[in-house]
């Protein structure tokens, strides 16, 4: 798969804040069409704190990333884990002796390889897939955030959440000196089409903009500038720190061995509101957390695909026994039916005719008797006849 963008446009703002926490790659107005390595870093612990160690993951990252990934084998899990290692051993060193003061920051990450997109995230800064030709949100990240887990937890409402207390509270984070390393979600993306947009944002992008209107301004027939200068617009009283980046497909290609990618169906359509459900979490190494979307499978072994074809055969033949018994008994039925119908009409037949028999047979009786007393009465006559001649 050859994946070409349009020229990355990036949004980095302070809000009210006084210094930027925000730390993103490229650095605006740097990005150009052959990069395909993008982050964004939303860093906390107070004034510089937060800027230092956003800064740090962003720098520790893209130099490792850059110097062992190659985009035409794609990013392995195994090169991600070591990435991940590198970046939270440079943010320990960053730890300042008698500071209790945590540093820590959040994490986007989006690579574009020649398998789709490897994206992955840690914290509440989002990630989103979006397709304005259908007008859908394809994948959206869930937040690591303590109002969200309330929310999933069914102890909030959607509308609640916007104004909970500890709103900005979240459950993950790369935190300088912190021994238990907090993995990413990983999802690897492969249905990716011309038009599409990519869009990782930290959480100060979304407090005045919701899904649908973000889906919206991505579905407006006007040019990429554009929309960048209305999310601008959109969140230009946001209190907080707010930066983006949105990259534009432009361009999909398939190689031979990417034909079946191009003949299967693309993954379940969501509408604005309903992003892709079904989502697997599947362990690949100690430092990453794999998250695989319905649609994409990991390999089947032979054996298993042997074992399947002989369990489809045995299916196959315990359902033409199934029908083969079912057409047995229905003829079964039938015949039964056919022969207890003809045997009532017999039973009637036999009946109708003994009655009718007896009635013949009474009729005779009658009409004999009758004959008999015509004969006794002749014989009678006869003989007084005979009586009064002599």
């Amino acid at each position: 798969m050859r994946i070409k963008i349009y020229q990355p446009l990036a949004i980095h703002e302070l809000g009210k804040r006084a210094n930027q926490e925000d730390s993103i790659y490229p650095i605006e107005g740097k990005a150009t069409e052959n990069d395909r390595l993008f982050l964004l870093c939303d860093g906390m612990g107070g004034h510089e704190h937060g800027e230092v160690a956003s800064q740090s993951i962003c720098k520790s990252l893209s130099s490792f990333l850059l110097q062992h990934a190659v985009a035409s084998e794609g990013l392995e899990d195994k090169l991600l884990s070591d990435a991940l290692a590198y970046a939270y051993e440079e943010l320990d060193k960053l730890v300042i002796a008698g500071d209790s003061r945590q540093m820590g920051t959040t994490l986007t990450l989006l690579y574009f390889h020649s398998n789709g997109c490897t994206a992955a995230h840690i914290g509440d800064s989002r990630i989103y897939h979006l397709r304005p030709s259908s007008h859908t949100i394809l994948y959206k990240s869930r937040d690591h955030s303590l109002v969200y887990d309330l929310y999933q937890a069914g102890e909030l409402t959607y509308e609640e959440m916007k104004t909970f207390p500890q709103k900005n509270v979240i459950t993950r984070a790369m935190i300088a000196g912190d021994r238990n390393h907090p993995k990413p979600d990983v999802i690897h993306i492969s249905d990716i089409q011309p038009g599409d947009y990519f869009y990782i944002c930290s959480d100060g992008m979304l407090e005045q903009i919701e899904d649908e209107e973000l889906l919206d301004v991505f579905s407006a027939n006007i040019r990429d500038e554009e929309k960048r200068q209305m999310l601008i617009s959109e969140t230009s009283d946001n209190k907080d720190n707010h930066s983006a980046y949105i990259v534009h497909i432009k361009e999909v290609s398939h190689d031979e061995a990417d034909v079946s990618l191009v003949n299967e169906e693309p993954t379940a359509k969501c509408n604005a509101l309903n992003i892709k459900p079904d989502v697997e979490e599947v362990s690949a190494s100690p430092d990453v957390e794999i998250v695989k979307p319905a649609g994409t499978p990991p390999p089947v072994p032979d054996s298993v695909i042997v074992a399947m074809e002989n369990k489809q055969k045995r299916k196959k033949s315990l359902f033409m026994a199934f029908v083969a018994l079912v057409v047995l008994a229905a003829v079964g039925m039938a015949g039964y039916g056919y022969y207890s119908k003809h045997k009532v009409e017999a039973a009637l037949l036999d009946s109708l005719y003994e009655d009718s028999m007896g009635t013949v047979k009474e009729l005779n009786s009658q009409q004999k008797s009758k004959t008999d007393t015509t004969k006794q009465d002749s014989i009678n006559q006869d003989t007084t006849k005979n009586g009064r001649n002599e």
